[in-house]
């Protein structure tokens, strides 16, 4: 099952809060408490690619993933650095989508002169510590009990890839 990739527009808006909230209402792998309205939804996706690339996976003209990186850090230097993201429709997860389109992303911003990406990931999350794995990330940290969501701490760590160096 191969995806076809391609940037996000505004009107993946919806298919995206279709991938996206179930994540935010019924697990901790993402920190947000409140599903995201569409409307909300289009103006993050005009904001972050304003800037930086959103990619979107296809199977059968649906869209069943996307990726997309931000700002990491505001001061000045770390401006070679961004934080990426990625999520798959559960009905899609484990048929290989992330991944294609997780090395897209990163090509992308090695093309854009990005140096480093930084993957957070909320703990376990043992789909997640592969994909990234696989995608030439390492572990670089771990924080104990930082994120707080269904009345629960939750464990998050970093992973990095060096795009001069894993790509």
């Amino acid at each position: 099952m191969t995806p076809a990739l391609r940037s996000v527009t505004r009107l993946d808006a919806s298919a995206i809060c279709a991938i996206y909230n179930p994540y935010v209402l019924e697990t901790v792998i993402s920190f947000e408490q409140l599903p995201v309205s569409e409307v909300d939804m289009a103006q993050r996706i005009l904001d972050y690619t304003a800037l930086y690339p959103w990619l979107v996976a296809e199977l059968d003209g649906r869209v069943v993933a996307y990726a997309y990186a931000t700002r990491w850090r505001t001061r000045a230097a770390y401006d070679h650095a961004l934080e990426s993201t990625v999520y798959v429709d559960k009905a899609y997860a484990g048929r290989g989508i992330a991944k294609p389109l997780y090395l897209e992303l990163l090509r992308e911003l090695k093309a854009r002169g990005v140096h480093a990406v930084v993957g957070c990931i909320a703990l376990p999350n043992d789909a997640s510590v592969a994909l990234h794995e696989k995608c030439g990330f390492v572990k670089v940290a771990h924080f104990p009990q930082v994120g707080r969501k269904f009345e629960r701490w939750v464990d998050v760590g970093f992973w990095q890839a060096t795009l001069d160096r894993s790509m």
